[in-house]
C-alpha cells in the first residue's frame, strides 16, 4: 500500500509545526477525515491532526515517494 502525502498551503496558527510548502506524510485516519481533519507527522516528528485547509493532497511517482520517505 502507497504512502499519501501533502503539502502545507497554510501554517497559519502553526507556524512551529508546519513549513509551507514542505511535503509531509499523512497518517491514515478515517475518524478524523470525517471531520475535515488529516493526521501528518509534523515538526516535532509526532503526529497530530491539522484541519485538511492546510493542505493540497498530491501523488508522488514511486521514486520520488521512496526518496522523499528515506529523506
Amino acid at each position: 500500500m502507497r504512502k499519501r502525502f501533502a503539502v502545507c498551503i497554510d501554517n497559519k496558527g502553526y507556524e512551529a509545526s508546519l513549513i509551507p510548502r514542505k511535503i509531509y506524510e499523512v497518517i491514515p485516519d478515517e475518524r478524523a477525515a470525517q471531520d475535515s481533519f488529516v493526521r501528518v507527522i509534523d515538526e516535532s516528528g509526532e503526529d497530530y491532526l491539522f484541519h485538511a485547509s492546510h493542505f493540497a493532497f498530491i501523488e508522488l511517482p514511486e521514486d520520488v515517494e521512496r526518496a522523499v520517505i528515506a529523506a
